[in-house]
């Protein structure tokens, strides 16, 4: 009888960069021990992804480490490893405070991870991942690191100066990931729009992608993180013109006060802003745009706060999140005094997310009646979940679909035409 392998269970904090991290991780285990993603089970190992964006991420980060650390005390496992953004930046404070962990690694220490664990890293497997996603979507990590220096944020702290992966490779990935049945890719970044200038001198991320979209097989572009300063207009283009390619843009632009721009370092003002929305949406008609801001930042007023506020409900966002500004240690902004009350942010995070709920309910309603293509996700009761081009997983809207009288597979599309709608979900039936 073959011997049973050790059981490592990976629990992934934080984004889909560090999923991705984790993805490789674990197709490097495999073979060698029995692998599990964030898995409520005993195992062996632990090993912890750990986030280190924002306060709560880290505190999130901190309580699984400690929960990790407890159940080594009482016996349901063995070893537990951290690794990722907050033990990259604080290694040496969390050592001194949690010596139970048995080790603490940074973002870019996966052979001495393996090496931990008696694993030798293989560099034969390059590129491969063992998805923690459904079968049919992945995200596609093309670069990592980030050259701009934005006041508040850490990441370039963290994760260092930006690098990107070259063409072939990704191409080489994303052909693996196809011949997995993968049908939808999620490109992610810290800064996707200035992907290729440190390898081509230029920005080649409409490049990549018409290339990713010639690979059989994949259905579905999608772009994440897409900086707006400096924004490489022939990428318009290329969502305008090519089928795969999703009708659909991550781009966070944290304010539109001019002032708090400036503060904020990102490159463009409230001018600079409004012209990009207006030419995103003249070059691409019907594109589905989401961002992030935040609230609170040093300085904010009320009237600033307002002008964000009128600028959001004038723009109507199709998808739109919020932070509450939090102080990070060695950027710019933590010299400045962090003077907006926390319950002052609370009641403007709550006030924006009460608009956007609004905005999101009524452009949602318009969608009634009409048909649109659908990528089946998952069976979750008595509904069919899926998405439209303009929804991305986990955080945007999804389509419900009755499943009385027939089956839809996971992974394949649909044309579902629209017949109910709520502030983030909208409900259908098939249509021929």
């Amino acid at each position: 009888m073959n011997k049973q392998l050790p059981r490592v269970n990976v629990v992934t904090l934080g984004c889909s960069k560090n999923l991705v991290d984790s993805e490789v991780l674990l197709r490097q285990l495999d073979n060698q021990y029995e692998v599990r993603h964030n898995d409520d089970k005993d195992s062996d190992i632990v090993i912890i992804n750990t986030c280190g964006f924002i306060h709560d991420a880290k505190q999130e980060s901190i309580d699984t480490i400690l929960s990790a650390v407890e159940a080594k005390k009482s016996g349901r496992c063995k070893k537990v490893i951290v690794t990722g953004c907050l033990s990259q930046r604080y290694k040496k404070e969390l050592k001194d405070e949690i010596n139970e962990v048995d080790g603490f690694f940074g973002v870019d220490e996966l052979p001495e991870i393996l090496k931990s664990l008696n694993v030798d890293y293989k560099k034969e497997l390059v590129g491969e991942r063992k998805l923690t996603t459904p079968s049919h979507f992945a995200y596609l990590k093309i670069s990592e690191g980030c050259d701009r220096s934005c006041a508040f944020c850490a990441i370039p702290l963290i994760r260092g100066k930006h690098i990107s992966q070259p063409i072939e490779n990704l191409i080489k990935e994303a052909q693996l990931l196809a011949d997995k049945g993968v049908k939808e890719l999620l490109l992610i970044a810290q800064d996707l729009t200035y992907y290729g200038i440190d390898l081509y001198h230029k920005r080649e991320i409409a490049s990549l992608v018409e290339q990713l979209a010639a690979i059989d097989g994949i259905k579905w572009i999608r772009m994440h993180y897409a900086y707006p300063a400096g924004f490489p207009e022939e990428l318009l283009t290329v969502v305008k013109n090519n089928a795969k390619v999703c009708k659909y843009l991550d781009i966070p632009l944290q304010h539109i006060n001019s002032r708090i721009l400036k503060s904020m370092k990102r490159g463009l003002d409230e001018k600079g802003t409004r012209d990009l929305i207006n030419k995103i949406r003249s070059s691409v008609p019907g594109i589905a745009l989401r961002s992030t801001f935040i609230v609170g930042y040093p300085g904010e007023t009320e009237s600033e706060f307002q002008q964000l506020l009128d600028f959001i409900s004038e723009v109507r966002f199709d998808r739109l999140g919020v932070f509450q500004y939090s102080p990070e240690e060695d950027t710019y902004a933590f010299n400045l005094a962090d003077d907006v009350p926390d319950d002052v942010k609370q009641d403007r995070e709550s006030r924006l997310m009460d608009l956007q709920r609004k905005i999101s309910n009524e452009l949602n309603e318009e969608k009634i009646g009409k048909k649109f293509q659908v990528l089946i996700d998952r069976k979750e009761g008595d509904f069919f979940v899926g998405r439209t081009e303009f929804d991305s997983p986990e955080v945007d809207n999804e389509v419900l679909i009755t499943s009385d009288d027939f089956e839809l597979k996971t992974g394949d599309f649909y044309f579902v035409e629209i017949t109910g709608a709520e502030e983030y979900d909208l409900y259908g039936r098939l249509s021929d």
